[in-house]
This record gives C-alpha cells, sequence and structure tokens, in this order.
C-alpha cells in the first residue's frame, strides 16, 4: 500500500549486473538510435500511445538519430495530481532533448520527452557516427506517424484543451512510496546518480520526510512579507540578458505570506541559485496546464533562466526526479546587471 493507501503496482526489476548489452535495459552513457517512423507508428495504439505514453509529433523529428541516454525515468515528479515520485517503466530521457511545443498551441514548457525503449535501438558504441549526427530516416518519411500524432494532441470533445506526455504522465506511471528504499536503489545501480548525490539527497530526505509528515516542515520554503502581490516596476527582460537572481530577504519583499507572487509559487528548488547570476533564456507567454491540458495565457513578466533546471534535491516527495524542469522567474525576483566589460590586450600583448 501506498502513502495515501492505494495499491502499488510492483514490477519485478531486471538484473542490474554487466551481462550483454542486449539483455538488460538502457541506462545512462548508452548510445540508441530513435526508430523510423515506421517502426514507431507499429508500437502506438490507436492513441497513438504505448502503455499510455502518448508519442508527440515534437518528437517525430528525432527520428533516425543518435544520442545518448541521460537517465531512466525511473523517479519522476507528478505536477498534475502532486501524488508525489512517479516511475515510468521501460522509460528514458535523451541528452537535453526539449520538446518545442510546436504541435501544442506553441506551449513554452521545454518538458523533457520520455522516450519508451521500444522506439529505440541500441548502438554499438564503437560506431562511427557521433550521437545525434547519425543519418536515419527523416520524419517525412512516413506521415502516417505525425498525421496519428497531431490528431490525437487534443482531447476529444474538448477543442481548448490539448493533451501531451507531461498530461498524461499520472496515469502512464506508477506511485512510488517514498519510504521503499527500492527505487533508492535503483538510482544507483541504473546510473541515474552518482553515489556522493545519492547520499546527500537520501541523508536529507531521511531528516524532511519524518518532519513532512509530523507537520514540523514549513510547506511554504519563502514566506513573503505581504498579503497581496506588491506594486512592481517591470524589467521588460529580454532573452539573452544578464540577471542575478536576488536573495532571500529582498525575495521576501516580492511574496505573498503565502509565498507568491500573481499566483506563481516561489519554489524550494530555486533557493539554491539566490545570489547567483545567469542569461535570460525566453520571456514565457503561454504553457499548457498540466492538470487539464487547458492552455495558460500570461500577460505579465515572467522568464526562464539558461541553466536553470529543478534538481529534485530539496523538495518533499519528489527527490531526485530526472524532468528537469525550467522554473518560471518573475522579473521582481531578479536583478538585471551590466555586462562585464570585454577584456582588454595591451600594446605588447599582455
Amino acid at each position: 500500500m501506498t502513502e495515501s493507501g492505494e495499491t502499488m503496482r510492483f514490477t519485478a526489476d531486471p538484473p542490474t549486473g554487466e551481462g550483454s548489452n542486449e539483455e538488460r535495459p538502457l541506462r545512462r552513457g548508452d548510445v540508441v538510435e530513435v526508430k523510423s517512423a515506421a517502426e514507431i507508428l507499429a508500437t502506438l495504439d490507436a492513441s497513438g500511445t504505448l502503455e499510455e505514453m502518448p508519442f508527440m509529433p515534437e518528437m517525430a523529428r528525432f527520428c533516425g538519430k543518435r544520442f545518448t541516454v541521460d537517465r531512466r525515468a525511473d523517479k519522476v515528479c507528478d505536477t498534475s495530481h502532486w501524488t508525489g515520485s512517479r516511475r515510468v517503466q521501460n522509460a528514458v530521457l535523451l541528452d537535453n532533448l526539449r520538446c518545442d511545443g510546436s504541435a501544442h498551441g506553441g506551449c513554452q514548457a521545454e518538458c523533457r520527452p520520455f522516450w519508451k525503449e521500444a522506439w529505440l535501438r541500441r548502438v554499438d558504441v564503437q560506431a562511427k557516427e557521433a550521437p545525434g549526427e547519425a543519418p536515419g530516416e527523416a520524419p517525412g518519411d512516413d506521415g502516417q506517424l505525425v498525421q496519428l500524432t497531431v490528431g490525437k494532441a487534443r482531447r476529444d470533445g474538448t477543442p481548448p484543451a490539448w493533451r501531451c506526455q507531461a498530461t498524461e504522465l499520472h496515469d502512464a506511471s506508477e506511485r512510488l512510496n517514498t519510504f521503499d528504499p527500492r527505487p533508492w536503489v535503483r538510482e544507483y545501480t541504473t546510473r541515474n546518480v552518482e553515489l556522493p548525490k545519492l547520499l546527500r539527497v537520501l541523508a536529507r530526505a531521511a531528516v524532511h520526510e519524518p518532519m513532512r509528515k509530523l507537520g514540523l516542515l514549513a510547506e511554504v520554503p519563502l514566506p513573503g512579507r505581504h498579503a497581496t502581490t506588491p506594486p512592481e516596476t517591470p524589467l521588460h527582460l529580454q532573452p539573452g540578458e544578464l540577471v542575478e537572481v536576488k536573495g532571500p530577504a529582498e525575495l521576501a519583499d516580492a511574496l505573498t505570506v503565502n509565498g507568491r507572487n500573481r499566483g506563481l509559487w516561489f519554489d524550494r528548488e530555486m533557493l539554491p541559485f539566490c545570489g547567483k547570476r545567469f542569461r535570460v533564456r525566453q520571456r514565457i507567454r503561454r504553457f499548457l496546464d498540466e492538470r487539464n491540458g487547458q492552455m495558460i495565457e500570461l500577460r505579465t513578466d515572467c522568464v526562464s533562466l539558461e541553466g536553470v533546471v529543478c534538481a529534485g534535491e530539496f523538495s518533499t516527495r519528489r527527490w531526485l526526479c530526472s524532468r528537469a524542469i525550467y522554473p518560471y522567474w518573475r522579473e521582481s525576483w531578479l536583478r538585471r546587471v551590466e555586462e562585464p566589460a570585454p577584456a582588454t590586450i595591451s600594446e605588447h600583448g599582455d
């Protein structure tokens, strides 16, 4: 039984010994090739899914190309039903591939797609082609795959709503018990996480999870000083600009007592970035609500930052999540930083 009393579906873990590459499941560091559109199409049901996980149209452009497995999807967070950590069976994440939202109304969430192992083939590491460069069948070689997946990108009967891997993640995965040691061990045996990081996060979880259960851990990671969001002066930040994340004391001036700013939550995973500098990645104007597939249109400032993703190292019930989601930042949480002056070279070349 899980913490909420629901029955868990346990499946036997495959052996973790070296063995034959063809026999063991994929793991971090393996080089794979995304199968052709025709091969992937043969694995999908009439809804364009495999084991309830959709193959999205945005993924078709990677058909025939080679990539490196970054993580197994054995520990991911549920951001639609908030049921804690979950496991997507027989799935991995490749390099830093991201969905561009082109078939989902221009969603800017940039989620990492899940790749079922049935959609991939293992590649001999001695192959000449480098990851991401191997020739293969172009996505357009089989229009049926794109036609099926594009046709299923919207929810039936609800024209404004969309359907993607993020909205279907809950149904396409199984829940993990936070206190079950097996998922933690699996993170190490599949090479998802190196031992020092695993021990560091496990030690933190061993303290924070009991505190959460006893109601001793603050739900709001950074409470503000205001009942409502205070007036702010927009910065009109643009992609490429250099910014610095404000410190906790300054951030409290831009947050309500429940840790929000115009509804946007300041997450615990964002605290380690305080005082550090990053470049603006993009202005966020629209993204899908994973709970219902509705498009959320933002009319106020919101940006993402280059290289700043959720690491799953500080938040209870979503430890070691491999989704690497880009957090959204209000401009009032950042300050614009002047670009450093270019280095000068003396007449003598010193």
